[in-house]
């Protein structure tokens, strides 16, 4: 039996220490501030980067690993003994999982590329089902067939509160965002088949944790949770509601509440949290 390794990127939002602890091979993203370049969650920390970012004028950049980053550990781990499973963040976002798709061919190594779809907890859910399943001696087959099931069962929802770095990024125009300012609006969206859809606007933070909360209430009704996540840019308070809120009106209390990395935060800006979760 062949031993089999899981390797993804650090927009899964996990700190170095978990994804060792899972023994799970993460390539980081890197993210340039003025001219200096930085390896996510290596570096540079989420928290850190959120600070340096209010100062800045133009956006940082963050950039995918290159095709070389990727076959220098598909290389190493071939050498090892493993056979790898590489799950990464849903292409329509980043170019990270053709980098991996390129190595692959290049590499003597057996590795079997996956796009979650997903990003953040959403893509963390299935790397860690993947680890544990590779920990418990499960084929490469065994693996991806659960991964299907997970990425099926997965929700991801979006709150972006202030329209900014949407601007800077030349994601939407400056009209659109003084008119969502003016109106203090909060848009929601879901990330469904890798595409980012608006499905809400609400107008506080209250309105946020009631909408997510009662969506939540109503994707798992009558199901068995398997694992929750909520991420946020700089808004742990309002994060922290939304947790006590699930648990209140659910009972299911074992819910992770972490920084987002800069590949997402430099998109949607500070005040950003998302709610991830999949069930059976």
């Amino acid at each position: 039996m062949s031993k089999i390794k899981i390797v993804t990127d650090s927009t899964m939002d996990m700190t170095i220490e978990q994804a060792d602890q899972l023994g799970v091979v993460v390539v980081p993203l890197s993210v340039t501030i003025k001219g200096e370049t930085y390896l996510d969650r290596v570096e540079i920390q989420p928290a850190e980067f959120m600070e340096t970012m209010k100062s800045l004028e133009e956006l940082p950049k963050s950039s995918q690993p290159s095709a070389g980053n990727f076959l220098e550990v598909y290389d190493r781990l071939g050498e090892e003994g493993y056979e790898v499973i590489s799950i990464h963040m849903t292409g329509k976002m980043s170019g990270t999982v053709r980098s991996a798709e390129s190595a692959a061919q290049m590499t003597n190594t057996k590795v079997t590329v996956v796009d979650s779809k997903f990003i953040s907890m959403a893509l963390q859910f299935q790397v860690q089902e993947a680890a544990e399943m590779a920990k418990q001696g499960k084929s490469v087959e065994e693996i991806l067939d659960r991964l299907d099931h997970v990425r099926e069962h997965t929700k991801l929802y979006i709150m972006i509160d202030t329209l900014e770095n949407m601007v800077k990024g030349g994601r939407i125009g400056k009209g659109k965002a003084f008119i969502g300012s003016l109106l203090n609006i909060k848009p929601i969206a879901s990330l469904e088949g890798a595409e980012y859809n608006p499905v809400a606007k609400v107008r506080s933070h209250s309105q946020v944790v009631k909408w997510l909360t009662r969506q939540f209430a109503e994707d798992v009704k009558g199901k068995t949770i398997k694992r929750v996540g909520i991420v946020h840019a700089e808004a742990h308070e309002l994060a922290t509601k939304l947790k006590n809120s699930l648990i209140e009106l659910t009972g299911y209390n074992s819910i992770s509440v972490d920084y987002t990395g800069p590949t997402i935060s430099t998109h949607t800006g500070p005040g950003t949290i998302a709610l991830m979760y999949y069930y059976e």
